[in-house]
């Protein structure tokens, strides 16, 4: 996994203002990235319980999302050395302000499932 935040290079005069809205879509898209943002906005968890509460999501996406996430200072991971190991996960100070975001999407998705007939 490379660096990808680093291939937007500089923004024209003409897309100065989109630079910043592309960069927030691209580190937040992915199937599963706002449903762990969701979650761990209300508290931190574990890998068990962030699967058990995402239907669907296999433990290998589960994966790579968190490391997306935790490499863009969204999400750190902190690894307590007992045995069993415990990590947990939650969101940085960076990742819950996402947390606005990520909630007028849900607002915004709620009205447009009612009024959409496509």
């Amino acid at each position: 996994m490379g660096n990808r935040l680093n291939g937007f290079g500089a923004c024209s005069a003409e897309v100065k203002k989109a630079c910043p809205v592309e960069m927030t879509l691209h580190i937040i898209s992915g199937k599963w990235k706002g449903i762990i943002i969701d979650i761990l906005s209300h508290k931190s968890a574990r890998f068990n319980e962030l699967k058990r509460l995402i239907p669907g999501i296999t433990q290998r996406m589960l994966t790579l999302q968190l490391r997306e996430l935790e490499a863009d200072c969204v999400v750190k991971r902190k690894v307590e050395n007992t045995v069993p190991k415990k990590v947990e996960y939650s969101l940085t100070e960076l990742g819950e302000k996402l947390y606005p975001i990520i909630s007028s999407m849900r607002i915004w998705g709620n009205e447009y499932m009612k009024i959409n007939k496509c």
